[in-house]
């Protein structure tokens, strides 16, 4: 087992006074923890701590054991990035946020690729429509498709979103086929509920730029669900091309507007420095910036 991650899980169980909070902390499995502490005692060839019911304590030896590890982890954070070595394998967790729609689509295969060029790493995917703290989630980067981000914050740009606007057979038949982007603000749209307004954007045929405001009386914070609305006739949804594409070439969307483009959206890696980054996430944006560099559908 990892030793540094070892001295990690022993010096959290000093400081918080539990396995259980000590798991909490590093986002492990309790069990996973009660593993790297005995290994630490297995190593140490001595017990690290008085078990009781209410409180754990530190042996003579556990005190010795803590003193190293924290000599430990302290070394290793100060320690400078070494240059890359091709020879070296890129190895470790590497934690991504992303949004359903987009893990479900893109990200599952793109990630399993990434596992298969680089099989000592393993990658957790936490699916969340909202804009998480990478530091307080311990997240390592987080996939965002915008073009309003925030410029404090630390991005790659991998690739760009192309959408579409598509509505079902059914509710064109009721409701009637728009032609023209204008033509939208007649319809039930249904909007993405974190966007702070809903202004559809286009260019037509000699590239000039359209607005559009638009409404409707269904609204959600994953894009996902808004696309399962369409299809069952709720109204005229606006989506990217990789998660609508199925259900156009189904027929269970038609894609509307023709001739007119939808305004793409770009799509970043965010994560927290470029200081001191592990090899495993370089690996992981490069490999990123190649992927979407492949058309999404």
């Amino acid at each position: 087992m990892d030793r540094i991650t070892a001295a990690e899980v022993f010096v959290e169980i000093a400081d918080r006074g539990s396995m259980a909070a000590a798991a909490d902390a590093l986002d492990m499995s309790r069990a996973m923890v009660t593993r790297y502490l005995a290994q630490m005692e297995r190593w140490a060839g001595a017990r690290l701590l008085h078990r009781t019911t209410r409180r754990l304590s530190l042996t003579a030896a556990g005190e010795q054991a803590l003193a190293r590890c924290r000599g430990m982890l302290a070394f290793a954070a100060d320690m400078p990035a070494l240059p890359a070595d091709d020879a070296s394998p890129v190895r470790g967790l590497l934690r991504v946020a992303c949004a359903q729609s987009l893990a479900e689509v893109v990200l599952a295969p793109a990630m399993t690729a990434f596992l298969r060029r680089h099989p000592l790493t393993a990658v957790d995917l936490r699916i969340d429509a909202r804009a998480v703290n990478l530091v307080e989630e311990r997240i390592d980067v987080a996939i965002r498709i915008t073009n309003d981000l925030d410029p404090n914050l630390i991005a790659r740009r991998l690739g760009e979103c192309a959408s579409v606007v598509c509505a079902s057979p059914a509710y064109l038949a009721e409701r009637g086929t728009p032609t023209q982007p204008d033509a939208l603000t007649a319809h039930n749209c249904l909007t993405y509920s974190y966007f702070g307004r809903s202004l559809w954007e286009f260019s037509d045929p000699a590239g000039e730029h359209i607005g559009v405001p638009v409404g409707g009386n269904l609204s959600a914070n994953e894009a996902h669900v808004l696309l399962a609305a369409a299809e069952h006739g709720a109204g005229i949804a606006m989506q990217p091309w990789y998660a609508a594409n199925a259900s156009i070439q189904a027929g269970r969307l038609v894609a509307l507007l023709p001739g007119y483009t939808v305004k793409s959206l770009g799509i970043h890696a965010i994560f927290q420095s470029h200081r001191q980054m592990p090899p495993a996430l370089r690996a992981m944006l490069d490999f990123l910036v190649e992927w979407f560099a492949q058309p999404l559908v």
